[in-house]
């Protein structure tokens, strides 16, 4: 293609929205009109089909669920007068809190203010926090936040060795829907034993984020803790920074949340137009059908140069190969569906793992984000004429050319700085963008049955556990595995059964491994 050819599609192909500064180009990706009228019918049932996703038509039929996250910036669209005023209600309790946190009216019994936040949650419930938090906190917030956002006992302990002393003025907010999260409850309970072992009074500093009358809220009204704010049925994880789950968290840290929630609606607005070339959530979904030939047959890398846009790939992990991994479509036929997602940063990366993206597997589609403002204020010249900034900028020019000369596509999307405003609508965007490809390729983006049946299989090996302990116990010479197995009523669970004990015995639980570990057919097991 010449260089006006070129020229030429990067004008066809470039998105601008006025109001947000903000650009979506997908010239560089390389279809052909063909591909677009091919799609055209299917983009129109899926602006249909998600039109009435807002209107409040069930689309998690697995659980009976309407989804409505797009409720949460604009809630004169929820379909219900009750939805409306929770959401309002909501926003209201989370900003007046915040307030009276930040000035002091709400003290911690043995402090003079709170300095920390400690939020658990996992999956949705952190990624999104801490992203919007790395992206937009102050360099000096009100409040430190810090994260449970896994099971892991070492990490644990690493952010209370952090927090330390601060335990005492350090406000803690347990996130889970239903409170029956395995990870989430186990760090709460972490969390409690570690203000016990201080001599501190947990309840007086914790505040749940769950669905009413659920039972960690049952559990929060039980023991006195200081707040209680509502999850809605009607919204997922990978959806919810833009609820209290990401709004408490991000107002606590004195980031404007009205300026998120307002960039998200305008670009929701934007996201809405029934028109590919006007529609940025379109046009990356047209991208990103073309890049997998609609079957997710590509990665897609997402590279933000820009130091606080780090944590974005993993925010967008979950929300697109979450909403995106599917065995069957929605006829019931199996696919296998989904769109891998990783990413680093720029230019962190050209010394990391562009030689592969530009010589290596063509695997792949790269997603730049473009910030264009450098820094707030004037920058040194590092050389004649040119910034640190202008060095960054190159970069990320010099590689979407490099790589589009050997045949590497890429989309860019810019925005005029990190604000609460452009981060709102970074998160409205992608998310539009899921739903609409979703569409396209006949997957129901709002339900999770894998993450489901994970769930169910860690249940089944610590049922397992139990019972291994139980025969253990009971045993009154060292067992194999083997007759470990099949006294615990496991016969065919010998692996699993190994692995248990093992860990077991590392962690000193009481279990003694007789023989060699690495001989798992000749080891024997005691209590």
């Amino acid at each position: 293609m010449s260089a006006q050819d070129l020229w030429q599609r990067y004008q066809d192909w470039l998105y601008y929205h006025e109001g947000l500064n903000f650009y979506v180009d997908i010239s560089r990706m390389r279809f052909n009109d063909a591909l677009v009228q091919t799609l055209r019918p299917k983009f129109e049932q899926a602006f249909q089909s998600m039109s009435a996703l807002e209107a409040g038509e069930i689309a998690n039929p697995d659980e009976n669920r309407m989804v409505g996250h797009y409720w949460l910036r604009n809630p004169q669209l929820a379909p219900k007068p009750e939805f409306q005023q929770e959401i309002v209600q909501t926003l209201d309790q989370i900003e007046a809190f915040a307030q009276k946190i930040h000035t002091k009216e709400i003290l911690p019994p043995q402090a003079t203010q709170f300095t920390d936040i400690l939020s658990i949650g996992i999956g949705g419930s952190a990624l999104g926090p801490q992203f919007v938090a790395e992206a937009l906190a102050p360099d000096v917030p009100p409040l430190n936040i810090h994260f449970f956002d896994n099971t892991d006992p070492a990490g644990i302990d690493r952010v209370l060795n952090r927090i330390g002393d601060r335990l005492a003025s350090t406000l803690v907010i347990v996130i889970s829907k239903s409170g029956g999260t395995p990870e989430t409850r186990n760090g709460m309970i972490e969390a409690k034993k570690a203000f016990s072992s201080r001599g501190l009074e947990f309840s007086r500093q914790a505040i749940a984020i769950t669905m009413p009358g659920s039972q960690m809220d049952k559990v929060a009204q039980s023991e006195g803790w200081l707040a209680t704010f509502p999850m809605f049925d009607w919204v997922g994880g990978r959806t919810s920074e833009l609820s209290a789950v990401g709004l408490l968290d991000a107002a606590l840290q004195g980031i404007d949340i009205r300026a998120m929630l307002a960039g998200a609606t305008e670009m929701d607005a934007a996201t809405r137009i029934p028109d590919i070339k006007r529609n940025p959530a379109a046009l990356l979904a047209l991208a990103w059908y073309y890049a997998g030939n609609g079957k997710g047959e590509k990665d897609m890398v997402v590279l933000p140069y820009k130091d606080s846009l780090l944590l974005f790939s993993r925010y967008l992990q979950q929300l697109v190969m979450e909403s995106l991994g599917k065995e069957k479509d929605l006829a019931g036929t199996t696919v296998y569906q989904g769109i891998a997602v990783y990413g680093n940063k720029g230019s962190t990366d050209q010394h990391a793992y562009v030689q592969q993206l530009r010589e290596g597997v063509p695997n792949f589609f790269l997603t730049f984000i473009e910030v264009l403002r450098d820094r707030q204020g004037a920058s040194v010249e590092v050389e004649a004429g040119v910034t640190a900034g202008d060095y960054l900028s190159g970069l990320l020019q010099g590689t979407r050319q490099a790589l589009y000369e050997n045949q590497r596509d890429s989309i860019t999307v810019t925005i005029p700085e990190v604000t609460p405003k452009t981060v709102g609508a970074l998160i409205a965007l992608y998310e539009r963008a899921v739903g609409l490809y979703a569409f396209l390729v006949n997957i129901n983006a709002y339900h999770q049955p894998g993450v489901e049946a994970g769930k169910k299989a860690a249940a089944a090996i610590l049922d397992l556990q139990k019972q291994v302990v139980r025969v253990l116990q009971q045993a009154t010479a060292p067992l194999t595995i083997a007759e470990l197995a099949e006294k615990a009523g496991a016969p065919a669970q010998s692996e699993t059964i190994y692995k248990i004990v093992r860990h077991l015995h590392l962690n000193q639980r009481g279990i003694i491994l007789h023989g060699n570990p690495g001989d798992p057919g000749s080891l024997k097991v005691s209590a």
